[in-house]
C-alpha cells in the first residue's frame, strides 16, 4: 500500500525541527533534501542491476543508520557514504552535497551527533518506504519535494520563486510551448538557460509523453546541485545540468 503524502510531509517537515536553531531555513533545506535524496535511491536503487544510479556497498542508507550515535557520524557521512556515490555516479557532483561535519552550522561535540541522529531516525520511519511509494500517475516523491521547496521559502522569508518555479506556472507555460503537438524525436532536446531547481524542465518532459532530452544551468551552486536531484527524483536521471553563469559563460551553445 502506496503511502500517504500527509504522512510523508509530516515526516519530512519533522526533519526540519531536528535542524532548527543552527541556521536559517535557506541552508538546512540542503540538509533535508539531501537525505530525502539518500534515501530515495537506497530504497529503490540499492542492490538492483541496470539502476540509474549505482548505489556502493557500505554507502546505502542502512549504513547512516549504523552511523547513529557515533563520535564521527558526521565526518564518516561525508567520506563513507556521500564520497563513493559521487565517486560512483557521474550525474552527481561532490559539490551537490552539504558537508555534514559542518559544526558551524550543526554544533559541535555531542550537539552535532545527536543533531543528525536525530534527522537520520526521521527518515528511518517504516512509513517512509520508498520502494513502494508511487501510486498509479502520481509522483509521490516528487511532490514532497516541491511541498519542501515552497515551505522553505516561507521559513526564509523568501519569495517561493527563489527556489522553484511555482508548478501552477511550470504548467502552464509547458502547455504553452505544444511540445505534446511536435514531431518529436530521440534527438529533441529541451534546454532551460535558468532552470533553477528544474521544475519547469520537467513539467516540459511531462507535457511531451516521450522521453526527450533535458538540459539546464543555473548560476547557484547548490540549487543546481538540487536541480540535478530532482531530475533523479523524478524519473529523469539522465537530464544534464550544469553549474555556472548562462549569461556569461552559457555551456549550450
Amino acid at each position: 500500500m502506496a503511502i500517504r503524502k500527509s504522512e510523508l510531509y509530516s515526516s519530512l517537515w519533522a526533519s526540519c525541527d531536528a535542524l532548527r536553531g543552527g541556521m536559517d531555513a535557506s541552508q538546512y533545506k540542503d540538509y533535508v533534501l539531501v537525505l530525502l535524496f539518500l534515501k530515495y535511491i537506497s530504497d529503490k536503487f540499492a542492490g538492483q542491476p541496470y539502476a540509474p544510479l549505482v548505489i556502493p556497498d557500505g554507502s546505502g542508507f542502512a549504513d547512516m543508520i549504523a552511523l547513529k550515535g557515533k563520535a564521527e557520524i558526521g565526518d564518516r557521512i561525508n567520506k563513507q557514504i556521500i564520497a563513493p556515490l559521487v565517486a560512483a555516479n557521474q550525474q552527481l557532483s561532490q559539490s551537490d552535497f552539504p558537508d555534514f561535519n559542518d559544526q558551524a552550522k550543526l554544533g559541535s561535540g555531542k550537539e552535532l551527533v545527536v543533531r543528525l541522529t536525530d534527522l537520520i531516525a526521521i527518515f528511518e520511519t517504516p512509513a517512509l518506504n520508498f520502494s513502494r511509494n508511487r501510486a498509479d500517475d502520481d509522483d509521490i516523491l516528487g511532490d514532497a519535494y516541491e511541498y519542501l521547496m515552497r515551505h522553505f521559502a516561507v521559513e526564509s522569508g523568501k519569495s517561493k520563486g527563489q527556489f522553484l518555479t511555482p508548478a501552477e506556472v511550470s504548467r502552464v507555460k509547458a502547455q504553452v510551448l505544444q511540445i505534446d503537438k511536435e514531431d518529436l524525436k530521440s534527438s529533441t532536446t529541451v534546454c532551460d538557460p535558468f532552470c533553477g531547481s528544474g521544475s519547469l524542465l520537467l513539467k516540459v518532459a511531462a507535457q511531451a509523453g516521450r522521453p526527450v532530452t533535458l538540459y539546464g544551468q543555473e548560476k547557484d551552486a547548490a540549487t543546481s546541485g538540487l536541480a540535478r536531484m530532482n531530475m533523479i527524483l523524478h524519473g529523469n536521471p539522465t537530464a544534464i545540468i550544469w553549474q555556472g553563469n548562462t549569461l556569461a559563460d552559457p555551456k549550450l551553445k
